[in-house]
């Protein structure tokens, strides 16, 4: 019989610190939480001091079961889940169902699932920290005060089913504000006028900038044909020509939200997606005959901080691996947003030593993928800066003035590993550009001006959306994910082309949540409930207090929208054909993924079918059909024959109405990473998309 019992969250973390502790040790999970509130009830009596009721949850109970009887026989039990706030909360849940004393040393806390780090863990068992169990509690009963007592008061006004929340509110808040300013915004002309240049045998690119006096602002074609006429031949002077030398410092290593922001931007992951996976490697992946192994840290954290021996390692692989000039990192100060919770490093791998390649067969592909990100971005962290040469350079004829500009590495530095991805599609890299000297004479070879106009802000990626709610203090890393995958599921909004799009929905509910509940959608009151939540977990404020306070002005909101909000009706609108199963009238619904077709005989009939967007390509397969838009289960666009299922032609690229000029193949637009491209299905043939 074994001796000590630890009990952790997940069958995968067990297997993997069983193996690390010995044959004393029985380690068993507790599937997550073991209690909670309760669904069918708000379940917290608010007046008596906001205290919880807290019920098993349903189908626990034999894991329960199983628990105590091990409890009973060991000697010790350990207290072994995640190193947060919510992992605290199951500990403390665990040690009240299992009569354990929670001011006894029953916690163990790890950062890393490897043998030195679990097995140091056990030599310094702690207490149950109460501070952060109670920053838990207080979320999770704010978030149950708003959502059982705005939810119900939404089903009655709008329609059944909806929810609101803290931080998904404000979430939604700023994609509807997003869409308000494109549908307001008012494009500018304005023009550029580029010039290929010579030098010798050599050509280079420049654009123009201004006059004698300074930048000139192109803003109508009048503007570009006074400059072309004040051109005077093909003859430029250059008029000055700098070099710099300035350095480029690594990006640190990830945060939860810089990792799921990565991930999206390289990765095509969702939040959710890249959460899931990052907790399989860190609870850990069979090596073969290593065993289970943790491939990284603890995932949940905002902290960039790593340890000394992480570092010194790291230092040592650089040095052997790339040679010892690029394992000298620059000096960085941590930038600290707010309340960083730097109980943990930043996310890592647990040894530079396991290479991706090395462990790639052990792995899923998405696996190592999100493996492979971590490692370079770690290794790139703790390397030297790189070293970049700039130059800028100014051409003038007469009083016109164009500017080239390029740069060259000097030094790699971390880039020989790693470069940060951009939300946005990258501009091009600066040319390089021949030896220019003040005094040089070239030639304009070509001029091009070209008619732009201003674009409104981008709407919102997952990851711009993560990125601004970390920057305005909303939300903490465990709590992305979730408010992402809720907001889509409530049909508040939805995902186009990658980019949040708000439905009819998400508008009538904010609208009305704005009007009644402000605080709950305003962004630095919000930011303000976070920092208190911090301020608890410190020992600074009682929970208690906090939640009080909260509850009294929203008290009077609530009270007040009982009152005066009037129902709104959400009026379907008819489609214009009638249901083929019982002939009713097919109404327009908007769903997760969009609009779609119902009955409106709903539920008595509950046929429903997609609303299918032509693009005005015929069938390449069939050739008596139409290419349609479709979506997946999951929401992602393809597109396929209106014939089907009697044609079953589909394509996740978009069909061309033009044959490929090479072979009347059938051509597509692929999507890349930068731009897209035109590809033949049936030959070799393509040709990039000019944007």
């Amino acid at each position: 019989m074994s001796e000590y019992l630890v009990i952790v969250e997940s069958p995968a973390k067990a297997k993997t610190i069983e193996k690390y502790l010995g044959k004393k040790y029985t380690v068993k999970a507790s599937m997550g939480h073991i209690r909670d509130l309760p669904k069918s009830q708000i379940g917290v009596d608010i007046n008596n001091g906001f205290q919880p009721k807290y019920i098993t949850i349903r189908g626990k109970g034999g894991i329960i079961k199983e628990l105590k009887n091990a409890a009973k026989k060991a000697k010790k039990v350990y207290l072994a889940a995640d190193p947060d706030r919510e992992g605290e909360a199951i500990a403390w849940h665990l040690a009240h169902t299992l009569e354990l004393d929670a001011e006894s040393d029953c916690r163990v806390v790890f950062n890393e699932i490897t043998k030195d780090a679990v097995r140091e863990s056990f030599k310094h068992p702690r207490p149950i920290n109460m501070d952060l169990v109670d920053a838990q509690q207080a979320r999770r009963i704010l978030d149950r005060l708003v959502g059982y007592k705005i939810s119900p008061l939404l089903w009655k006004k709008v329609k059944k089913g909806l929810s609101a929340g803290r931080v998904q509110s404000v979430a939604v808040k700023l994609i509807i504000d997003r869409e308000k300013e494109i549908r307001s915004f008012q494009p500018e002309e304005y023009w550029t006028i580029k010039g290929l240049f010579q030098r010798g045998t050599e050509t280079f690119p420049a654009v123009f900038y201004g006059n004698g006096q300074g930048k000139v602002e192109l803003k109508s074609e009048e503007d570009v044909k006074k400059i072309l006429a004040a051109l005077d031949g093909d003859e430029f002077i250059v008029k000055s020509a700098v070099k710099k030398e300035r350095k480029k410092n690594p990006p640190p290593p990830f945060t939860t939200s810089s990792l799921q922001q990565e991930a999206a931007r390289k990765l095509n992951f969702r939040a959710k997606k890249t959460m899931m996976i990052a907790q399989e490697l860190y609870e850990g992946v069979d090596l073969g005959e290593e065993g289970t192994v943790g491939l990284i840290t603890y995932m949940r954290t905002d902290s960039t901080r790593i340890s000394e021996s992480a570092k010194r390692e790291a230092e040592a692989y650089i040095a052997a691996h790339y040679g010892q000039e690029y394992s000298q990192p620059a000096a960085r100060k941590e930038k600290k947003a707010g309340k960083v919770q730097d109980a943990h490093e930043g996310i890592r791998p647990t040894t530079p030593l396991k290479e991706p390649e090395a462990v790639k067969k052990y792995l899923t592909k998405d696996q190592f993928k999100l493996y492979q990100l971590i490692w370079e971005r770690f290794i790139a962290s703790q390397m030297s800066p790189a070293v970049l040469e700039t130059i800028t350079a100014e051409l003038a004829n007469g009083e016109i003035v164009f500017k080239a500009t390029g740069s060259k590495i000097l030094f790699p530095g971390f880039m020989k590993v790693y470069v940060e991805g951009t939300d946005d599609q990258a501009e091009e890299q600066d040319p390089l550009l021949p030896e220019l000297q003040e005094g040089d004479k070239v030639k304009s070879l070509k001029i091009e001006p070209k008619q732009h106009f201003t674009q409104p802000p981008p709407r919102y990626t997952e990851a711009r959306l993560v990125k601004t709610l970390e920057e305005l203090g909303i939300g903490r890393p465990s709590t992305y994910a979730p408010t992402l995958d809720t907001i889509q599921k409530r049909g508040y909004v939805r995902l186009e082309n990658k980019r949040f799009v708000p439905t009819e929905l998400g508008e009538i509910v904010i609208e009305l949540m704005n009007e009644y509940f402000p605080d709950i959608l305003n962004v630095k009151f919000t930011a303000k409930m976070e920092s208190e939540l911090d301020a608890i977990e410190e020992g600074k404020e009682h929970w208690v207090s906090i939640v009080d306070a909260f509850y009294k002005g929203f008290e009077q909101n609530l009270k007040k929208a009982e009152k005066e909000m009037a129902k709104v009706e959400i009026e379907d609108e008819y489609a214009g054909e009638d249901c083929e199963i019982c002939g009713s009238p097919m109404v327009i619904k908007t769903g997760r993924y969009g609009k779609f077709l119902a009955c409106s005989n709903f539920p008595e009939c509950r046929n429903t079918k997609p609303i299918l967007k032509e693009i005005g390509v015929a069938c390449p397969k069939c050739g008596k059909g139409k290419i349609v838009e479709r979506r997946t289960k999951r929401g992602r666009l393809f597109y396929g024959c209106d014939r089907f299922p009697d044609c079953d032609f589909v394509s996740w690229d978009k069909p061309l109405a033009r044959p490929c000029p090479n072979c009347n193949g059938v051509l597509v637009e692929k999507k890349l990473k930068k731009g897209s491209q035109v590809q033949c299905l049936n030959c070799e043939y393509k040709e990039n998309v000019q944007g």
